[in-house]
């Protein structure tokens, strides 16, 4: 079993900033891409950003240039660093990872976060 648990989320202004962390745990053996998605209300999930253990990036045109995923390989975790806040940037955000456990070590598996609410508003 693998548990991933989000943090960091939060009321902001637009224009402010917001650091959101993701620590995964459990019966780990690697995990290959780690990513951030999120939901905005009656919006179907996106994906904002994911990357890669060597380090590549991906982010969704929206976020370009705004924010900023990196991870941690030694402690399973990953952050993403949103500046320049937006109002259509509030959704609850969920952290995703590619899991390769020690009951399933020849392949990976998606696990997921439970999520933790942006609200960017004045």
């Amino acid at each position: 079993q693998v548990q991933l648990v989000e943090s960091g989320g939060g009321l902001v202004q637009p224009g402010g900033s917001l650091r959101l962390s993701c620590a995964a745990s459990g019966s780990i053996l690697s995990i290959n891409v780690m990513g951030w998605y999120r939901q905005a209300p009656g919006k179907e999930r996106e994906l904002v950003a994911n990357i890669n253990r060597g380090g590549i990036t991906n982010y969704v045109d929206s976020v370009k240039g705004r924010f900023t995923i990196s991870r941690d390989n030694a402690k399973n975790t990953i952050y993403l660093q949103m500046n320049s806040l937006k109002p259509e940037d509030t959704a609850v955000y969920y952290c995703n990872a590619d899991v390769k456990t020690t009951s399933r070590w020849w392949g990976g598996m998606d696990y997921w976060g439970n999520g933790t609410l942006v609200t960017v508003s004045s």
